[in-house]
């Protein structure tokens, strides 16, 4: 799997935007407002510092992946993109 699977993910956030579906956690999320969001990423920022802090490699990949996948709905639900963050991070290591 490569770095394109944020993308998906990306899309897959966009299309329960535009087309929610019931039960979906990620309309929750976006029902909920970015506040539900934030907390929801502020909790799993601090559930990798445990997991680096543990040094269990296993845990930190999931909590990483977690941390990901929320930052994804926060971008969303902001009207940003991984290439709004992409491009930033390139900008800087120029």
């Amino acid at each position: 799997m490569s770095a394109e699977f944020l993308f998906e993910l990306e899309s897959l956030i966009k299309d329960r935007q535009a087309n929610p579906v019931d039960g979906s956690y990620t309309n929750a999320l976006l029902t909920a407002g970015v506040d539900r969001i934030l907390k929801k990423v502020g909790e799993e920022a601090g559930e990798v510092i445990i997991a680096a802090k543990n040094q269990d490699k296993s845990e930190l990949s999931h909590e990483i992946a977690d941390l990901m996948y929320h930052l994804s709905v926060l971008l969303a639900e902001q009207g940003h993109s991984w290439s709004d963050i992409m491009a930033v991070l390139k900008q800087r290591h120029q």
